[in-house]
């Protein structure tokens, strides 16, 4: 077992002996200068909720973002809520990052939540279906449904869905049933026609079954029932002899958030496979009900499920509406997004007559900067490992993976490559929250085709994105690397918007070749040359890049910082940044969730922008932008500027120094920043501003859109040269 002081002793960065830490925080800086993580977090969910109520956007893809904000909300309560509750319960609470106590922060929560959702209720049932309607796509009630309509769903119930139902009776005999996390359920009352007694049971909405079951319909019309609204009205099938009095709806969320204590156990995969077993048993922590259920189910299920009254959600409309997932497969263009085509970046395009590329001689010629889904990954990340797997000058291939796929072609790639007889080593992050069950699958799959499997250091979890491959050139080994700022994941790689650098630059392939032997081994690297590497001194080189901005202000100096990233809530980067602010620097923060950052407040952070965008992709990129006096310092990574990041994760940043790189990273901040383009705008209150129409109401650039046209134009241009 590798001991602390081993850990403390790696995992560092460029030279950095010219920063002082003491002297860079000399100033003072106001109290109350955060904006609480939590509170922001709710906020980001808002934003996506804002575009299901946008009209002018397409109806299937605002019913799409109903469902993000649903799932969205539902991990916030199982990880982000539950922990607060348990550090409540078990004594271990500390003030949050604004100073409050943790009780106070979850009463907030539960307050703005409560709103949030009965907004997106209302969204739903009042606009958004609504639309669907009018578009030719009704979501029906059973009350609408014509006689023989409800025939043939009849059925449809007695064939397909009532052999699958387990109804739960509740009596002095069957005690009170576990109900699982984000489970959908019907609470029964029932009368005992022989005894006139009362009981209680609980049926499970089975979800391996369609949410929503298809009707007849004429032409390009679609039809569809909910199902639990079919199964609820045919509950006396279910009772027989039985006086069904009522019935409800309702969801409960449990505590799902893994806790693994590493040091305390020999194999991580058989504590963890024991943990995700618990997972399922985790404490309520809020409870999803119909507006409708009346006081006495109510207050059972209150008590059987030992739940507060403040956890108790009573919520208009169906619940649980990540069911509108299932949407997704209508077949109607019309009413999505106009599909966007990723292209082959053009240093991987193939040759004049078509010919397979060769990925290692593209890469040879200069660096390749792949801006994906604009940008195939397919035909550069696969297809950089796929060649590497059958090329038989590749001797090793070293890679992490976070989180990928089910029938994942880049671990087939890995596959090959061992089963070819080649070195392989897959550093398999199995703590990647919510994928862990799916991550020990492969790490299995992998250590059978005789893969290295690594599981990484105790006590951190390996969150960057990294592949090194060692090929022999004429007696010469050279090291071709790819350090990524998103998964290696096929699938989110289509929706996700992230950036790669593949690169065989001698000083990144002996960084990656030292990070990798850290983290397999016992190796102890304190430098690196070209990457800036966590837990240690990835967040002293950021406030390095940071000061050295602030300190070419006061000179007189041309200075700027812009910070791409998906969180924005470390103190002492966020201090740092606003060091700059009063030094005159101009700081430029492009967010997609949580900002705790406080812009525009007069003496502490007047020079700050913070900017917002979402869309039809998930804006997952980190990039760090120093202006650096005319001699930009650019790099791309896998770290947000969150704690868990710069402290308890091994993350890593690439410095991207070719010159058209540079400018394409700087045009897209450009880009995003400009008044032109369709964003949201923080305020000093932390409230979120949309601007997405001009002062004579028309719409402002998209700019995704704008991005994949540029993508375009740009291949179009070289291929032109």
């Amino acid at each position: 077992m590798i001991e602390q002081d081993v850990l403390d002793a790696g995992l560092g960065d460029a030279d950095d002996d010219d920063f002082d830490l003491e002297e860079a925080f000399d100033s003072q800086l106001p109290d109350h200068r955060y904006l609480d993580r939590e509170v922001s977090w709710l906020a980001f969910n808002q934003r996506v909720l804002e575009l299901a109520e946008d009209p002018a956007l397409p109806a299937l893809e605002r019913a799409n973002f109903l469902a993000i904000f649903a799932s969205n909300l539902d991990e916030f309560f199982m990880v982000r809520v539950a922990g607060l509750k348990r550090r409540i319960v078990t004594g271990l609470a500390v003030p949050t990052n604004v100073g409050r106590a943790p009780a106070d922060v979850l009463a907030d929560i539960s307050a703005e939540s409560h709103l949030l959702q009965l907004r997106h209720a209302a969204a739903w049932t009042e606009q958004v279906r609504p639309a669907l309607a009018d578009a030719g796509i009704e979501i029906l009630t059973y009350e609408a449904l014509t006689d023989d309509e409800r025939a043939t769903l009849y059925e449809y119930f007695q064939a397909q869905v009532f052999p699958v139902l387990m109804p739960l009776a509740v009596d002095p005999a069957h005690p009170f049933p576990y109900i699982s996390g984000l489970s959908l359920n019907l609470a029964i009352r029932i009368r005992n026609a022989r005894t006139g007694r009362q009981e209680f049971a609980r049926l499970k909405v089975p979800p391996m079954l369609p949410r929503f079951v298809d009707l007849p319909a004429e032409g390009s019309a679609v039809r569809r029932l909910p199902l639990e609204d079919l199964i609820s009205n045919h509950l006396d099938d279910l009772f027989p002899g039985m006086e069904v009095l009522d019935h409800h709806a309702f969801r409960l969320t449990r505590n799902e958030d893994v806790m693994i204590e590493e040091d305390e156990s020999e194999n991580l995969i058989q504590a963890l496979e024991a943990e995700l077993l618990r997972r399922r048993f985790g404490p309520p922590i809020r409870l999803e009900i119909t507006d409708d259920m009346d006081d006495v189910t109510l207050d059972l299920l209150i008590t059987e499920l030992d739940i507060t009254a403040q956890e108790v959600y009573r919520l208009p409309g169906p619940l649980d509406l990540r069911g509108l997932f299932d949407l997704s497969r209508i077949d109607r263009p019309d009413l999505r997004f106009k599909p966007h085509l990723p292209t082959t970046t053009t240093a991987f395009q193939p040759g004049d007559n078509n010919s397979r590329p060769d990925i290692f001689a593209a890469i040879r010629k200069g660096d390749v900067l792949v801006h994906h889904p604009y940008e195939s990954f397919a035909t550069s990340v696969q297809a950089f490992l796929e060649q590497a797997a059958k090329d038989p000058h590749v001797l090793a291939i070293k890679q992490t993976l976070y989180r990928t796929s089910g029938d994942s072609p880049i671990v087939q790639a890995l596959i090959d490559a061992a089963e070819s007889g080649k070195q392989v080593l897959a550093l398999v992050e199995v703590k990647a929250r919510f994928d862990e069950a799916n991550n020990i699958v492969w790490a299995r799959k992998l250590e059978k085709a005789g893969v290295h499997v690594v599981y990484g250091l105790v006590g951190l979890k390996t969150h960057c994105k990294l592949v090194n491959v060692i090929r022999e050139e004429d007696g010469v080994l050279r090291s071709y690397s790819h350090i990524g700022t998103g998964n290696y994941n096929p699938k989110t790689s289509r929706i996700y918007e992230d950036f790669g650098l593949f690169t065989v630059d001698d000083q990144v392939g002996r960084d990656l070749t030292r990070l990798f032997n850290e983290l397999s081994g016992y190796a102890i690297e304190k430098k690196f040359k070209r990457l800036l590497v966590a837990p240690l001194h990835l967040r002293k080189g950021l406030l390095r890049l940071i000061d050295k901005e602030r300190r070419n202000a006061l000179a007189g100096k041309k200075a700027r910082v812009r910070i791409k990233v998906n969180s924005m809530v470390d103190e002492q980067i966020i201090d740092a940044l606003y060091r700059a602010s009063q030094a005159g620097v101009k700081v430029e923060v492009w967010v997609r969730g949580i900002c705790s950052l406080k812009p525009g407040v007069e003496g502490m952070s007047e020079n700050i922008t913070v900017r917002s965008i979402l869309g039809r992709y998930l804006e997952h990129s980190r990039l760090f932008l120093f202006e650096g006096d005319g001699d930009p310092e650019v790099y791309i990574g896998s770290a947000d500027m969150m704690h868990r990041n710069l402290d308890r994760r091994v993350e890593a940043l690439v410095r991207v120094t070719a010159p058209a790189h540079v400018k394409e990273l700087t045009d897209l901040f450009d880009l995003a920043m400009s008044d032109s383009t369709s964003s949201w705008h923080l305020g000093p209150d932390g409230t979120w501003t949309r601007h997405n129409v001009d002062e004579h109401g028309k719409l402002l650039l998209d700019m995704q859109d704008k991005t994949m046209s540029s993508v375009q134009r740009r291949r179009r241009a070289r291929a032109v040269r």
